[in-house]
This record gives structure tokens, C-alpha cells and sequence, in this order.
């Protein structure tokens, strides 16, 4: 199967590790499809970013006929319900996928993402997919999402310090990486901190992989029909 991995922002170094993350989990016989948009933000951070990467996305989206599957690599969701209209196949968002994937090994978990700015549409998204009522908390690092490109060891730092703070504050028994720029931390800090720590790319291929393994595409009956 071929699964089109599409980065909503303009940044090309955090689509190669995005890539490095998605085949990483990839069955062998899967072809992973690694795009960036080509017009929007360089990076998305909060509500405006999210709205105006869309059309670049769906453009880039529209580039790529022949794909089984397809996960938007924005932790936001970013065009979620836009893509799913707009494709037959199924479509998986990287915040959605990391949260189901939580909920089902975890009684509590704890989102680490980036900016502040960011945190309420993450709790909106949340409450959309009625999991909110397993987030302990939505924490913020305050590091700009293209700081994380840079391999900063005080970044890192930042993001360990939320997770200790979580796991002593919030009784949390897993982690939410809230970024796709954080796909390369997940096997590091959790085997650091003994526990779950769940990265969206890994979660959204992976049930990428299921749905075409089973047949299921976006039902074309109501809200993601285009008639």
C-alpha cells in the first residue's frame, strides 16, 4: 500500500524527520509518500496558522491521485474535514490519531505541545472527539515549533521538565507528543521515563495501515460528500 504523509507547513527539514518517523513503524510492505506544502506558513501555530496553510494543503493533497491512505502530519488536525471531502480514502490527522491511540493504553494522559497559543484549539480538538475527558492536561513547552529543528539540548530540556511536571501534577500514565516536530523523542523519553510517551506520525500510519487493511475508506454519505 502507499500512504501520501503530508507536512501543512513549508518546512522541509521537519517533513524528512516526519518521514524518518512514519517508516520507522511502516509495515515492509508499505510505500511511504513524504510531501510538503508548497504555499502557507513555515510553521503552524495556532489559529490563523492553521487556516491559512489549508489551500497549500489541499493543493499538495491534490497532487497525489494514487495513495491508499492519507495522514495529515499537523498536530492541530490542520484541514482534517477539508481533505476527507475532498478524497475517498481514508484520512487520519497525527492529534487524533495519537489521542485514540492514548485512550486505549491509558486512563489518563497529558499532551506536551509547543506555544501556548496552541493549547486551546488542542482542548477544542480534544472535545471533538470526545476524549477530553481522558486529558489530565494540555501542557505548553512555550518552544516555537522550528525551534525544534535546531537540536537544542535546553529544548529538550524544556520538553522533560513538562513531563515530569505532568507525571508529579497531573497523575498521568501516558504522554501525548504535541508536535510533529517532536516525532524523533518518542522510544527516547519513554524509555526515560517509563511510560507510555505516544509521537501522532507513528499512531496515524499505523491505523492508516488498518483501515486500508480493512477495506474502510471516508464514507462518501453526508457530511464528506462533495454532492
Amino acid at each position: 500500500m502507499k500512504i501520501l504523509v503530508v507536512n501543512p507547513n513549508t518546512t522541509a527539514s521537519m517533513t524528512n524527520k516526519i518521514a524518518r518517523a512514519a517508516r520507522a513503524v511502516a509495515r515492509p510492505d508499505t510505500e511511504i509518500v513524504a510531501a510538503t506544502s508548497q504555499a502557507g506558513p513555515a510553521s503552524i501555530q495556532g489559529f490563523l496558522d492553521v487556516a491559512t496553510c489549508v489551500p497549500g494543503l489541499l493543493e499538495e493533497v491534490a497532487r497525489h491521485k494514487d495513495v491508499d491512505a492519507i495522514v495529515i502530519a499537523c498536530f492541530d488536525d490542520t484541514g482534517l474535514d477539508a481533505v476527507r471531502t475532498l478524497v475517498s480514502v481514508p484520512v487520519l490527522g497525527i492529534g487524533e490519531a495519537a489521542y485514540h491511540a492514548a485512550s486505549m493504553i491509558a486512563n489518563k494522559f497529558s499532551v506536551i505541545t509547543t506555544l501556548s497559543r496552541s493549547v486551546p484549539g488542542l482542548e477544542n480538538n480534544l472535545m471533538r472527539y470526545g476524549l477530553a475527558q481522558k486529558c489530565a492536561r494540555v501542557r505548553a513547552t512555550d518552544i516555537p515549533v522550528l525551534k525544534l529543528e535546531e537540536g537544542d539540548p535546553a529544548t529538550l530540556s524544556k520538553i522533560r521538565s513538562e513531563i515530569s511536571a505532568s507525571i508529579a501534577q497531573d497523575n498521568t500514565e501516558a504522554i501525548v507528543l504535541g508536535c510533529a516536530g517532536m516525532a524523533d523523542l518518542m522510544a527516547q523519553l519513554s524509555a526515560e521515563f517509563g511510560l507510555p510517551v505516544i509521537d501522532g506520525v507513528a499512531a496515524g500510519v499505523t491505523f492508516a495501515e488498518a483501515l486500508v487493511n480493512n477495506r474502510l475508506g471516508t464514507s462518501k454519505i453526508g457530511a464528506y460528500s462533495r454532492s
